[in-house]
């Protein structure tokens, strides 16, 4: 008895399957954060951020730097699918604390201003 598939049947599936995978993967993912969310002692998940100290010297170093933390921040605090484009207040919450966080342990005043005044000014 032959069980193998017919190649149109296969690359009818094949988009299929893909779709499930990514959906799966989006579908585990939104529930790991909301596990995170939901366990707000444990502490956070972190990505590290490699740089340059001498990069933090000049304004457009630490805007460099400050571009790979907001990355970064995204990394570790994903929006969940919803659909929309608009990401929420605990995802924004997060990822704000994340950039503030990895700006007080580099500890430069020049990173922190930045960090100030894109927190103020949205």
């Amino acid at each position: 008895m032959n069980t193998e598939m017919p190649a149109a049947q296969k690359a009818h599936l094949q988009p299929k399957l893909t779709l499930l995978m990514v959906l799966g993967g989006l579908i585990g993912a939104s529930c790991a954060s909301a596990v995170y969310a939901a366990t707000p002692g444990d502490p956070p998940p972190g990505v590290a951020v490699t740089y340059d100290p001498q990069s933090l010297a000049t304004d457009a170093g630490a805007k460099a730097v400050y571009r790979r933390l907001v990355k970064a921040a995204e990394a570790v605090c994903p929006a969940p699918f919803s659909g929309s484009r608009l990401v929420s207040h605990a995802t924004q919450e997060c990822r704000q604390l994340a950039i503030a966080r990895a700006v007080r342990q580099i500890n430069n005043p020049r990173l922190a201003a930045l960090c100030g005044s894109r927190t103020k000014t949205g």
